[in-house]
């Protein structure tokens, strides 16, 4: 069968991974919401979101967001959360690099006619994720974007796989789909019935699953697709 459609992850995928501590990300928070002490919010708001990632793998990969992490901690403490939500996100905006191959890759696939369209796990909201992408000129070359942040479940849920197929409106045996992570992309990918491309260029978690193709960066993406396409 034909390739009608090949998606995407965003993190570690069309964003190049950034090694971060997540601890400080917070402090941007928590000297927000307690100036005098930021410290021990800090250290609550990033346990608290540890045990969201925990518990939602442990519920089925139940989605959530940003905000309902800070606000458990804020409803706590009796803490308002929106100028706290804007400083941890504006901490991150330095960390955020896109691949530089990710524009010239989706524009051969657009160009072939191919449909693209992007899958992310995150908490993040979607305003956060569009101005990103289009302050890297990826927006407008995404024919459907998901965010699970505003999704019932995570990748590698099926309903998060579907909805994206849906989205695009291919069936999954027409799609590929290319991330970085070999259970949440890799898995929940082939679980619905769509080819898989692992991109190995950074370690990650193992897997019992073998990926369709392997490529160390998107670039050979194109080539390897017109090559499935020819088949």
């Amino acid at each position: 069968m034909t390739v009608e459609a090949v998606l995407f992850d965003w993190g570690g995928t069309l964003s190049v991974h950034s090694d971060v501590d997540l601890l400080d990300m917070w402090r941007a928070a928590a000297r927000v919401l307690a100036p005098d002490d930021p410290e021990p919010v800090a250290s609550e708001l990033l346990a608290a979101e540890e045990r969201w990632w925990r518990e939602s793998i442990a519920v089925g990969d139940r989605s959530g967001t940003t905000e309902d992490l800070v606000r458990s901690v804020a409803l706590e403490t009796h803490l308002d959360v929106a100028g706290a939500l804007r400083a941890y996100h504006d901490a991150w905006e330095p960390t955020v690099e896109h691949d530089p191959a990710a524009v010239p890759v989706l524009r051969a696939l657009r160009e072939r006619g191919l449909r693209t369209g992007l899958l992310s796990n995150t908490h993040w909201p979607r305003e956060l994720h569009e101005r990103w992408l289009a302050e890297a000129g990826l927006l407008d070359l995404l024919d459907a974007r998901l965010y699970t942040s505003g999704m019932t479940h995570m990748k590698p849920h099926a309903q998060a796989f579907r909805a994206l197929l849906d989205a695009v409106g291919v069936e999954a045996a027409r799609a590929v789909f290319v991330g970085d992570r070999l259970r949440d992309d890799v898995s929940g990918a082939q679980a619905v019935g769509m080819r898989t491309v692992h991109l190995t260029g950074r370690p990650v978690e193992t897997w019992d699953v073998v990926p369709d193709a392997e490529l160390v960066t998107l670039d050979g993406l194109v080539e390897l697709v017109d090559g499935w396409r020819a088949a």
